[in-house]
């Protein structure tokens, strides 16, 4: 437990959650430091950021800043992932992930400037965030004191902490009858907690926010044409956007059709499983319409090469790596795969799925003079032969090994008249 006088000015990432909301007069109470709270808009909503600073104040904070990061957010955290197709543990589009990182360098660019000795945050010590936010304020000062509540406070269930809210007269949204652990941003919101600590148990379908059921989506499929330019998407339909509302846009189509629903139970990075539920309906499409685009574009050696890292990048990301020496030398290597990832990806929305319904572009790899299976004068199908011949010559080798002694191969026409 801290001490009082240890500590004098604090930056407090501020969700106006129910665990910040009480951190603020627990710091006040416990460390006797003047608490500044910092919010980053990344999305998650007016709801989420409306009278915020009024009860940052009321709880205690001598002062409130809030940073609108959304563009920032996607064009420097987002769209790069999704570029190196990122996806940890096969389906979870690492949206709390990579909003940590930018929270926690801001973070330290408020403590600077206020002159504060540590930042809090509300992470649990159960969780990642608490390593994601941790490391990234490392990266930038690792001088300032971070102190984490959770790993300090005798509060140790959400109901203990509701308890505490209502003690001193804070207002939270969550109650004990509905007490789901969302995160929420402009790419996708998550559901942990409740009922859902039980993998056996199916999501009930209100707790869902941004998608409907996928059987009560419409009974006619949706059609989007999504732009790229050099792997990142620029327009809808042909009408260029800001990277804000071209997001926005999908999130709303996509989630009107539901699509991009995930239900997991992912391995942490703190050694336990936890069952969560995600919904990223806009990414989902952006996904899926940046891998149709890339097998035009991309060729085989390099493509097949990104896959593999991207499993290595996914892991960066969730492990709160973000501001490491080898994340950025796998950002260098996918910002040059994209150079020539530019073009549209039609995309079928339709309930709950999302298809490619046509891809091109300027760069495509793709020759139809080549794959067709009609008549063509390019390729010449004798070659095969010999292709196969030597691409399988390690297989026959061990063939002929395995059937012992005297076995031979059948020599082709050509090498039995060189021996002759």
């Amino acid at each position: 437990m801290g001490l009082k006088g240890e500590v004098k000015k604090v930056v407090l990432a501020y969700s106006g959650g129910l665990d910040t909301s009480i951190i603020v007069p627990w710091l006040k109470e416990n460390y006797g430091c003047e608490v500044i709270t910092f919010t980053a808009d990344v999305g998650q909503g007016p709801e989420e950021l409306e009278g915020l600073e009024e009860k940052a104040k009321r709880s205690g904070a001598s002062k409130v800043y809030i940073e609108d990061l959304r563009r920032e957010f996607l064009e420097e955290y987002v769209f790069p992932t999704m570029m190196a197709g990122a996806v940890y543990e096969r389906q979870y589009l690492l949206g709390t992930s990579f909003a940590r990182p930018l929270m926690a360098k801001k973070l330290v660019e408020v403590a600077h400037k206020e002159g504060a000795d540590a930042v809090a945050h509300g992470c649990t010590g159960k969780g990642n965030d608490q390593v994601r936010f941790e490391l990234g304020v490392k990266a930038f000062d690792p001088r300032l004191k971070i102190i984490a509540p959770w790993r300090e406070w005798h509060i140790r269930s959400r109901e203990d902490a509701l308890e505490y809210a209502q003690a001193h007269g804070i207002p939270v949204k969550q109650t004990k009858k509905s007490i789901y652990s969302r995160d929420r941003n402009i790419w996708h919101i998550s559901h942990e907690g409740g009922p859902l600590e039980n993998p056996w148990n199916e999501p009930e379908e209100d707790m869902f926010m941004l998608t409907v059921a996928p059987e009560k989506a419409p009974d006619t499929p949706t059609y989007l044409e999504i732009d790229f330019e050099r792997g990142r998407p620029v327009a809808i339909d042909g009408k260029r956007m800001d990277p804000v509302t071209l997001v926005e846009t999908l999130n709303k189509i996509a989630g009107a059709n539901g699509v991009g629903r995930v239900d997991m139970v992912e391995n942490r990075l703190v050694g336990m499983k936890s069952r969560g539920v995600y919904e990223t309906p806009g990414g989902t499409v952006l996904y899926t319409a940046h891998r149709g685009l890339e097998t035009l574009c991309l060729d085989r050696d390099t493509m097949h090469f990104k896959d593999m890292l991207a499993v290595r990048y996914a892991e960066l990301v969730y492990y709160g790596q973000w501001f490491t020496p080898l994340k950025r030398a796998l950002d260098a290597f996918v910002e040059k795969t994209q150079e020539r990832v530019t073009g549209t990806a039609r995309v079928k929305l339709y309930k709950g799925n999302c298809t490619i319904a046509g891809v091109k572009s300027p760069y495509s790899l793709y020759r139809e003079d080549l794959a067709t299976f009609g008549a063509d004068q390019v390729y010449n199908q004798r070659d095969a032969e010999g292709f196969i011949n030597l691409f399988g010559l390690p297989i026959q080798v061990e063939a002929l090994l395995n059937l012992g002694p005297g076995a031979a191969p059948a020599a082709p026409e050509e090498a039995q008249y060189m021996r002759d």
